[in-house]
C-alpha cells in the first residue's frame, strides 16, 4: 500500500488553512496561537516542506518580516528571518526552516507576523501575562469530562457534552465484582468515581496515582496560580479547582483500598456513547504490590498538600491510608497482577496492562523510592529516606553511566525532587547533582540537542504519546533552571522549556494546536477529533491533549487482506493515513477504529494531559497584562462577568470611558458604542459562544481585554 501524494493529501491536513494561504493567512508561518509572555523569547518558525505529504507546496520567506499590531494594523517591529542549519532539511519534520526572532516585542496586545514581500501573515496571537490562563483551565477540565459516576450538567459541561452519571447502574461501579467471580455478590465493592484513563473507560490504579501525584506537584511548584473558578461542580468552595479534581481521583483511590491496606489494581468498565449509556457489568482486578505502592505514594503527597491548605481531617485520612498501603506492600513485595491477559483469565479486563513487569527491577524500585520520599516528608522518619539513599544506584541514571532518556522521565524528575528536600544526605545529594548534570549534558539528547531541532523542541523518539514527551522535556528544562544545577544555563533552559510549550500550541510541522476544540479560547487551528469512545460521533470537549505524531504508526497487521472479510479488508483503504512520513508529520486529525487504529496517534490519556498541565502551569502567573497582580487592578478597567452571556459590564474608577469596541479573534470589529461614564454595559446576547476582545478607550489611552462569551 502507498499513501496518495500531492495536493489532495495536502488539503487533507491543511484544510482551510491552505485556502487562506493565497489570501491572507499562511500555514507556513507558525507561532504559538495562544501567545507569549511579555519577557519571553519569541520565535516564529517558517517552513518550506521538502519531504512528506505537503511537498506539493513550497514557500520561501521574503527578506523582511514584521510584527504587526492586529488592532491598528501598524508594524511595531521589523527584522529578517534567519535560515536554520544552513538550509538543510530538518530530519524529524522534513522541512527547510527559518527562524524569526521578535523577542523585543513585549507590550501587551494582539499581533500577527507579516511576510512583507508575499503579503501573507500568521495566525493572530497575544502578548500578555495571562495568555495561558484560560488554556490551563480547559486543560484541567479535561479530567472533569473524564470523571466516571459524575453527572455532567450542561452548566458545567456545555450543552454538547451534558450527560448523566455513568457506570452507576445495576452491577456497575457501586456494586463492582471481582473479575473471576462475576456472579458472587460477596465480592462486591463500591468503586464508583475516578477517571476514565484514556479514550476507553477503564480505571487503572497505577496510572491514576501518577496523575494525582502530578497534580500535587503542579500545585506545590506554583500554588498561587490555582484558582477556584474552573466551572466544575466544586467551583466556589474555597479550594483550588485543581485540588478539587485531585480529590475526586483520591476519593476513588480510597475506595480501592481494602481493610488490610492493599489497593485493588483496576476497574474495567463497559463502553457506549455517551458514557451514561454504558450498561455492562463493572469488574475489578485484585490488589498487587505496585498498585498498593503507587497508592501509598499518592496518599502521602496528598497528605502534604491537603494539610497545607487546611483540610486537616482529610489529610489525616490520607496519612493513615498511606501508612497502611506502605506496610502491606512491604510485607507483600512480589504480588503481581497482569490484567487483560489470557494466562490468568483476565482477557478483556481493561485495555492496557497496568502492571509494572516483575522483571523491571529499576522501575519497580523507582515507584517504591518515590513513595518512600513522600512518606519521609509526611512522617519525618529516616527509615523512609533510607529507601532512596541506599537504593538510588539501581536507577539507570547511576547504573547505566549517567543514562537519561525520555522513557525514564519520572525517575529523573524524582531525583530533581530529592534535591529540594530538607534533611537529606549531602553525599547523596552531590552524587545526584553530578549524575544529572552529566547525563543531561551528553551530546546526543536533552541539553546536548538544544538548537539542533528546527521546531526548537527536540525529542529522541516520536513514539506513541509524543506530546507527553514534548511536555516532559520542557518540564525537565524548566526544573533544571529552577534547581540552578548550572546557574549560567538557567536562562537558556527556561527558554527551551517555553519552546516545548509553543510546539504543542502550534509551532509544529502540522500547524495544529494539539488540544481539542480550543478555537473559542484563542487557538486558530485546534484539533477537531480524537480517538475516544464518547466522541465517536460528536466533536470532543475542549482541552484534550492528543497523543501526537507516532513514527511507528501504520495499518493494523491484518491489512491489506487478512482482516477476516472483504468488508474488513476494505476498511484498510477507507481513508488515507499518515504513513511513510517524517516522524513529526505522522499525524492526522481523525477518530477511526480498527484496522486504521487512530488511537496510536490521536487518543488522549491522563498521563499526556498531566505532563502538559504541569509544564503549562509554569508559564501562568497571577499578573495582568499590565504587570500588576490581579488583586490590585485599580489602574485597569474591570470587566465582568467573564465568561459572560447576555450583558457584560465595564467599570473604570480611574477615568471616564469614551468608547467600547468588540472584536472577534481575527480582530474584526463587531460592535462599537459610545461610553461617557465610569460605568457602562454592553449587550452581547447576539454573539455566539467564543473568545472575543473588548477595546476600552478613554481620553488618554486604550485598553484591550480578552473576554469569553458563553451563551449556554
Amino acid at each position: 500500500m502507498k499513501i496518495k501524494s500531492g495536493i489532495a493529501w495536502v488539503m487533507l491536513f491543511f484544510g482551510s488553512s491552505l485556502e487562506l494561504a493565497g489570501q491572507a493567512t499562511s500555514p507556513f508561518i507558525l507561532i504559538d496561537q495562544f501567545g507569549y509572555l511579555p519577557q519571553a523569547t519569541k520565535t516564529a518558525v517558517i517552513k518550506n516542506p521538502k519531504t512528506g505529504f505537503d511537498t506539493a507546496t513550497s514557500f520561501s520567506p521574503g527578506p523582511v518580516y514584521q510584527v504587526v499590531d492586529a488592532t491598528t494594523d501598524q508594524p511595531v517591529f521589523q527584522g529578517a528571518p534567519v535560515v536554520y542549519d544552513n538550509g538543510l532539511t530538518d530530519t524529524d519534520s522534513g522541512d527547510q526552516i527559518w527562524w524569526f526572532d521578535f523577542s523585543s516585542v513585549s507590550v501587551p496586545g494582539n499581533y500577527y507576523i507579516l511576510d512583507v514581500t508575499h503579503h501573507v501573515k500568521s495566525y493572530p496571537f497575544l502578548i500578555g501575562e495571562n495568555v495561558y490562563h484560560e488554556v490551563l483551565k480547559h486543560a484541567v477540565r479535561m479530567f472533569f469530562y473524564q470523571r466516571a459516576g459524575c453527572e455532567k450538567l450542561a452548566r458545567y459541561a456545555g450543552e454538547g457534552w451534558a450527560d448523566g452519571a455513568s457506570h452507576v447502574g445495576p452491577l456497575q461501579d457501586k456494586n463492582c465484582r471481582l473479575y473471576t467471580k462475576k456472579s458472587d455478590a460477596g465480592t462486591e465493592r463500591d468503586l464508583h468515581g475516578g477517571w476514565f484513563d484514556a479514550g476507553d473507560y477503564n480505571k487503572y490504579t497505577n496510572w491514576a496515582c501518577s496523575y494525582i501525584e502530578a497534580m500535587m506537584l503542579s500545585y506545590l511548584e506554583n500554588p498561587d496560580i490555582w484558582t477556584d473558578d474552573y466551572n466544575i461542580p466544586e467551583s466556589g468552595n474555597g479550594i483550588p479547582d485543581l485540588l478539587d479534581e485531585a480529590k475526586w481521583g483520591m476519593d476513588w483511590l480510597l475506595r480501592m483500598q481494602e481493610t488490610d491496606g492493599s489497593v485493588l489494581s483496576i476497574v474495567g468498565l463497559s463502553s457506549a456513547s455517551p458514557p451514561s449509556a454504558a450498561t455492562g457489568q463493572s469488574l475489578y482486578g485484585p490488589a498487587s504490590t505496585m498498585s498498593t505502592t503507587s497508592a501509598a505514594k499518592a496518599f502521602a503527597i496528598g497528605y502534604k498538600v491537603f494539610k497545607q491548605i487546611g483540610l486537616t481531617e482529610y489529610a489525616n485520612q490520607l496519612q493513615t491510608a498511606a501508612l497502611n498501603a506502605w506496610n502491606w506492600a512491604e510485607q507483600h513485595p512480589n504480588v503481581i497482577f497482569h490484567n487483560n491477559t489470557s494466562a490468568n483469565g483476565s482477557t478483556g479486563l481493561g485495555a492496557g496492562d497496568q502492571e509494572i513487569d516483575e522483571g523491571d527491577v529499576a522501575r519497580r524500585a523507582s515507584v517504591r523510592m518515590a513513595a518512600a520520599l513522600y512518606l519521609y516528608e509526611m512522617t519525618g522518619e529516616n527509615h523512609y529516606l533510607a529507601v532512596f539513599e541506599t537504593g538510588y544506584t539501581v536507577l539507570p541514571l547511576f547504573a547505566w553511566s549517567n543514562f537519561v532518556q525520555q522513557y525514564w522521565n519520572a525517575d529523573q524528575l524524582m531525583c530533581l525532587y530529592y534535591l529540594t528536600m530538607d534533611g537529606v544526605s549531602e553525599t547523596v545529594k552531590n552524587n545526584v547533582k553530578t549524575a544529572l548534570k552529566t547525563g543531561f549534558n551528553k551530546p546526543d539528547d536533552y541539553a546536548g540537542k538544544l538548537g539542533k531541532d528546527g521546531y526548537r523542541s527536540y525529542i529522541r523518539d516520536y513514539n506513541w504519546g509524543s506530546n507527553q514527551y514534548k511536555s516532559d522535556y520542557g518540564l525537565t528544562f524548566y526544573l533544571l533552571a529552577g534547581n540552578s544545577l548550572e546557574p549560567d544555563k538557567n536562562s537558556m533552559y527556561a527558554g527551551a522549556a517555553a519552546d516545548y510549550l509553543h510546539y504543542i500550541h502550534g509551532v509544529n510541522p502540522m500547524g495544529f494546536v494539539y488540544l481539542t476544540n480550543m478555537n473559542n479560547y484563542g487557538a486558530s487551528k485546534s484539533l477537531t477529533k480524537i480517538y475516544h469512545t464518547w466522541y465517536d460521533h460528536i466533536a470532543p470537549a475542549p482541552g484534550y491533549l492528543a497523543g501526537g505524531p507516532n513514527e511507528n504508526y501504520t495499518w493494523d497487521g491484518c491489512c491489506p487482506s487478512g482482516c477476516g472479510s472483504s468488508v474488513n479488508n476494505n476498511l484498510c483503504t477507507s481513508e488515507a493515513i499518515p504513513v511513510n512520513q517524517p516522524a513529526a508529520k505522522m499525524y492526522k486529525d481523525f477518530n477511526t477504529s480498527w484496522p486504521l487504529n487512530s488511537w496510536e496517534i490521536t487518543e488522549p490519556m491522563g498521563a499526556y494531559q498531566m505532563a502538559y498541565i504541569r509544564l503549562l502551569s509554569k508559564f501562568v502567573s497571577q499578573k495582568s497584562d499590565t504587570g500588576q497582580t490581579n488583586t490590585s487592578l485599580s489602574e485597569q478597567p474591570e470587566v465582568y462577568p467573564n465568561p459572560a452571556k447576555g450583558l457584560i459590564y465595564v467599570h473604570f474608577a480611574k477615568e471616564q470611558m469614551h468608547k467600547l469596541e468588540l472584536f472577534d479573534v481575527q480582530m474584526r470589529l463587531l460592535k462599537a458604542q459610545p461610553a461617557n461614564d465610569h460605568f457602562a454595559q454592553l449587550d452581547i446576547s447576539s454573539y455566539p459562544s467564543a473568545l472575543y476582545f473588548l477595546k476600552i478607550t478613554t481620553a488618554h489611552k486604550s485598553y484591550l481585554q480578552r473576554i469569553i462569551i458563553r451563551q449556554t
